[in-house]
């Protein structure tokens, strides 16, 4: 593209110093580096005439310059070109921090030839916080087209704006650091709420993908077991892969574990630490997880490309290992958490299934009385217990109790004292003597916290009337016709205080009448608004129920109980038997 010479002259140093006014305001009114740019473009276009036109941006770390703006120039060259310092007119211009101005390319060994139709070039350096960040290069293809005028001119215009460059590159690369915190701040929350490990592992992949373009990903996680570094998820070109372990210390990945640093590798071929997992990988970074100063894994990214990762890459992954590192913690946690909870519940299965053979699912047949038995557990199993066996020839002894806590302590605490009540129940005469029995028992294996109430009552068929002793125990509950009984009888727990005497009381009974012993998940049941179901409760119910079978009057109880509201929270358990 042709630009005719325009004819400028600045007759006055005002008119200069008005032009250098109006470069310096019309670069300062943009951070956008695209339009401020272009501006420079124009700017340059009214006062030096030129058939190609070029701004080149110095980087540091690549040290080349490379085309950010172009006018007249091939589409390839704009998109290939890289000139490093020193190299070409562009390079020395750069490398000197002067400008050049080349009457006849072909005449200069400098010239690289990028166009065949330039035959004149100008180039001038644009300097900001005493360094270069680039370079103005004008080109003609008429010989000796620039003049020392334009050269100074050009000069002057490079001084100006080269800070208005600066500042746009700063302000851009504060504005791609901000979106990236942004992104890293979301992304980090989204991790927090993932506790299922492979959901995780893909979205810790999708993530850095969105962050940096890479052709292979990789997280381990440290096994102790093995001293070894485990491959959690492996992609290469978006699909999973399976990859052999890496024993602990070796790779580049082992080297980031070792050292607790970032291991940045622009060469992979060139070093000797690399282990080739993916064909064609040139370089790599890998970062380490860190949990509380414990090294739990490493981030590995890899790509086809030489020298890929920049210290911006090294940055953005650092801040997101910590990260990472947790929500795999926590994902681990969560799932070694289900491990022992299924364990949990194989072993609490195996409980119930073995309580349910200590535990008499359906009550013996017992001279004189109808029985029913009702069991609930707040949890799968249960810490009431209860129980039945022979006194004598013809006398029957009930066994009801509760042991203190909930789940399977409390049922290994039932379980001894039913066994203890085992065997000392033949060598007793009567309850009292057995609770008393029971309770040193229980005192000479005292466990901190655990105690249990227990209610014995002795069945005399012949002459209708139980003989109870109470340890602490709800007493029995009494329907005769539609008048409720209360049985008052109290004692001291078992296993709490030594030498303990207890009470024996005689109850006389009817024919019908109705005996309910039940434990205090059912007395102590609450309802939303903090009502207890009570005694009372119960005793409103058992006044609805004459002429109800005990398998009855337990259902109706559960149903009332589940109205009142449907949370157990305790372990209710029930015996109805009715004289008959």
């Amino acid at each position: 593209m042709s630009v005719p010479r325009q004819k400028i002259r600045f007759k006055e140093r005002t008119e200069l110093l008005d032009f250098l006014l109006e470069v310096s305001s019309l670069s300062s009114e943009t951070l956008d580096l695209d339009e401020l740019l272009g501006r420079i473009a124009g700017i340059v276009q009214r006062v030096v005439p030129f058939d190609m036109f070029a701004i080149l941006l110095l980087s540091e770390k690549r040290k080349d310059l490379r085309i950010r703006y172009a006018l007249g120039h091939r589409e390839e060259v704009v998109r290939n070109l890289a000139i490093p310092i020193g190299e070409g007119i562009v390079g020395a211009v750069a490398a000197e921090r002067t400008p050049i101005l080349v009457p006849d390319v072909s005449k200069d060994p400098r010239y690289l030839p990028v166009s065949d139709a330039v035959r004149a070039e100008l180039c001038v350096p644009m300097i900001a916080r005493n360094r270069v960040i680039g370079v103005i290069d004008v080109q003609s293809a008429k010989l000796g087209a620039f003049k020392e005028d334009e050269r100074a001119l050009l000069r002057l215009i490079g001084s100006r704006v080269g800070s208005a460059i600066d500042n746009a590159q700063l302000y851009r690369r504060a504005e791609r650091q901000y979106r990236t915190i942004k992104t890293l701040s979301k992304i980090s929350h989204e991790f927090s709420s993932i506790l299922e490990l492979e959901e995780l592992l893909g979205k810790v992949a999708s993530s850095v993908r969105g962050l940096i373009n890479y052709d292979a990903f990789a997280i381990l996680t440290v096994d102790e077991a093995t001293k070894s570094l485990k491959h959690r998820v492996s992609i290469r070109f978006d699909e999973r892969v399976q990859v052999d372990s890496i024993p602990l210390g070796k790779g580049i990945t082992g080297a980031a574990v070792s050292s607790r640093e970032i291991v940045r590798v622009h060469d992979t071929g060139a070093d000797p630490r690399y282990i080739s997992s993916h064909p064609g990988i040139l370089s790599e970074i890998a970062v380490p997880l860190i949990v509380k100063h414990r090294v739990i894994g490493v981030m590995d990214v890899e790509s086809k490309r030489m020298g890929y990762f920049t210290e911006e890459h090294a940055r953005t992954l650092a801040l997101l290992a910590p990260s990472v590192a947790i929500a795999l913690e926590n994902a681990r946690l969560y799932e070694e958490l289900g491990e022992r909870e299924r364990a949990m519940q194989a072993d609490l299965k195996a409980a119930f299934e073995l309580q349910t053979v200590l535990l008499p699912q359906k009550a013996p047949d017992v001279d004189g009385l109808e029985i029913a038995i009702g069991l609930r557990p707040a949890r799968q199993i249960s810490g009431d217990l209860y129980d039945f066996f022979a006194h004598s020839d013809d006398h029957f002894v009930v066994a009801f109790g509760d042991s203190s806590g909930k789940g399977a302590a409390a049922a290994l605490y039932g379980a001894m004292l039913n066994g203890l009540m085992r065997t000392l129940a033949p060598r007793r005469r009567g309850p009292a003597e057995l609770m008393k029995a029971l309770n040193d028992e229980l005192v000479g294996r005292a466990t901190a916290g655990k105690y249990a109430t227990l209610q014995l009552l002795l069945w005399h068929p012949h002459s209708l009337e139980f003989n109870i002793v109470n340890a602490g125990g709800s007493p029995p509950m009494v329907l005769r016709g539609s008048e409720v009984i209360n049985v008052e009888i109290a004692g001291v727990p078992l296993g709490l205080l030594p030498r303990q005497e207890y009470e024996e009381t005689t109850f006389k009974v009817q024919p019908g009448d109705i005996v309910i012993l039940y434990s205090d998940g059912v007395s102590d049941h609450v309802r939303t608004d903090g009502e207890e179901y009570g005694r009372s409760g119960l005793s409103r119910l058992m006044a609805n129920c004459q002429g109800c079978t005990p398998n009855d009057i337990v259902q109706s109880i559960f149903t009332d109980l589940d109205n009142f509201n449907t949370v157990r929270f305790d372990d209710q358990t029930l015996i109805v038997m009715r004289v008959l």
